[in-house]
Formats: C-alpha cells, sequence, structure tokens
C-alpha cells in the first residue's frame, strides 16, 4: 500500500486504485488484465468525469455573469483524492471543493467515490452532495478503458458490444467536441454492436437514449471462449463508447449522466441540457459495476 494507490482483492479477482483522479488502473482475473494500461494512444486508464461530461463551448462555464475555464470532461480526473477508507475489499476516496476548485467552477460539492471487490466484479459506487447554499448544477460520467484486445491474439473486430435491450433510437455525434444538431441511425443491429475501429472515425457513439442498463463486451456471440466482461449501471441516463480509430488497442464503455453542449448553445451553465440540478442539502447517487470472466 501506497499514499498514491490502493490494491482491494476478492478471491482471484484484484482492483488498483489511484488517489489521482480516483482513478481505476487496473482489474485482474488471474492472468488476464481487463484495464487499458495508458500509453502513447491515450495516457488515462479510467477517468471520473465531474463536473461536466464532453466539452463546454470554448471551454467557458457561464454563471452569473461571470466567465469560468472548464475544460473537456471537467477537473476531476486531474485532482488528487483523499483517502477516507483503504480496506481489503474495498476503499472510499473524496473530493471537496476548495479555492482552487471554485476558481473553475463556483460550487459547493463533496464527490465521493466507493470501489467494493467480490470474486465476480468490482462496484463503483458514486455521490454528488450539494454542501452549499444554491442548486449544484452538473453531470458525472464514467470513462472505463478496456483492452481491446482482451487476447492478444484475438482480432478486434470478432468482438462486439451485446445490450440487455434493443437499441434502435438515432444516436448522437460530436463535431468540435459539441454535440451536432441532427441524429444518426443508430449501428446497433437488434441488441449487438459489432466492433471495428471505423465506428469511431468520427469520434465516441453516444446514445442519449440508450434503452439498456447492462451491455456485453466479448469475442463472438457465444461461439467464442475467452475473457468477457458486463457492465451494468445504476442512475446513469446516457452511454458513450469511445475510441480512437487508429489502431488504439482499447475500448471505453461510458455510462454518463449529462454530454457535450449542443453545438450553438451559449447560455448560462445552468440552463445547459443535460445536467443535475442537486438542491442544498440534498445528494445524487450513481454506481455501476464491471464483472468479468471467461467462457
Amino acid at each position: 500500500m501506497t499514499d498514491d494507490t490502493h490494491t482491494i482483492r476478492s478471491g482471484g479477482l484484484a482492483a488498483t486504485i489511484q488517489a489521482h483522479g480516483a482513478e481505476l488502473c487496473s482489474l485482474r482475473d488471474g492472468g488476464v488484465e481487463f484495464i487499458w494500461q495508458a500509453g502513447p494512444a491515450w495516457p488515462r486508464h479510467a477517468p471520473l468525469l465531474f463536473p461536466i461530461v464532453g466539452r463546454l463551448a470554448n471551454d467557458e462555464l457561464r454563471h452569473r455573469g461571470k466567465t469560468y475555464r472548464m475544460t473537456q470532461h471537467g477537473f476531476a480526473r486531474d485532482s488528487r483524492f483523499a483517502w477516507a477508507e483503504r480496506g481489503e475489499s474495498r476503499c472510499t476516496l473524496v473530493l471537496e471543493d476548495s479555492e482552487a476548485t471554485r476558481a473553475l467552477y463556483p460550487f459547493a460539492f463533496r464527490l465521493t467515490a466507493t470501489y467494493a471487490i467480490d470474486e465476480a466484479g468490482l462496484d463503483l459506487s458514486l455521490t454528488i452532495a450539494n454542501t452549499g447554499a444554491e442548486t449544484l448544477p452538473a453531470s458525472l460520467g464514467g470513462h472505463p478503458a478496456f483492452n481491446w484486445p482482451l487476447q492478444p491474439e484475438v482480432a478486434k473486430e470478432s468482438y462486439a458490444l451485446t445490450f440487455a435491450k434493443a437499441e434502435s433510437s438515432p444516436v448522437r455525434r460530436l463535431d468540435g467536441g459539441l454535440l451536432r444538431a441532427a441524429a444518426e441511425p443508430s449501428p446497433v443491429k437488434g441488441v449487438v454492436l459489432p466492433l471495428s475501429e471505423s465506428l469511431f472515425v468520427d469520434d465516441a457513439i453516444i446514445f442519449d437514449r440508450v434503452e439498456s442498463s447492462s451491455v456485453r463486451y466479448a469475442a463472438g456471440q457465444g461461439a467464442l471462449t475467452g475473457p468477457w466482461l458486463n457492465m451494468s449501471w445504476r442512475g446513469f441516463r446516457e452511454l458513450g463508447v469511445w475510441s480512437k480509430p487508429a489502431g488504439a488497442p482499447f475500448l471505453c464503455i461510458e455510462p454518463w449522466r449529462g454530454y457535450a453542449s449542443p453545438a450553438g448553445f451559449d447560455g448560462e451553465f445552468s440552463d445547459k441540457p443535460g445536467l443535475m440540478h442537486i438542491a442544498p442539502g440534498a445528494d445524487e447517487q450513481l454506481s455501476f459495476r464491471i464483472e468479468v470472466g471467461s467462457s
């Protein structure tokens, strides 16, 4: 154990979390590593997105006549969280507003992240508490990057996402980091999204009307053996799926509560579509679970 990282274990499953960003940086089942180990293609593992998901126009947050600089996905992923608990199978980290955060985001908050592991998977429970006297406008998202492929000898195109429900609603795309006005047909065929690098030439696929609350990531559709993972979520209303198209060996499956500013939106931050509005003294609780195995 160090002050920078903590590893929790149950059975053959182990997860390592770092204080920087309260970020999951390893999830291993025996000899299989599921989390992308960062690198030149993308230097992160599984950042937490707060207090925004995506980008604001001109990276500017406007509140009560003042403008604040707020870059893509917010500041939590680059903030050091404090350890509140470090046990054998669970740990909790906390980020609270400070002089530094209020220079970017003029609101009082407490963001708590609790990781808990069992023999089948890992849970992340997130709580945003409004510790101030005015309504707290915020978004929150997960951004875990999984190795793609999960086995080096398996072709990337052998993998698919299988949703719990049919995903026929149109999807959204980005232009300059902002949400395009026009939706596009869903690339999901029934419940299955066959994966290929070409899917991400236009950046992330954004399911802003996702029907499912879980998705399975595996090679083949039950025909092949190998590592798999199932991701499920509660409280999140949108889902992003992303990779870099030029051969990057990772796939991000991202439960979101919120999304980038729509192209053309230039108003007060509190009026931005997709935000939670948390009353003083109240909180919002969201969670996701990653179950892993081999078939």
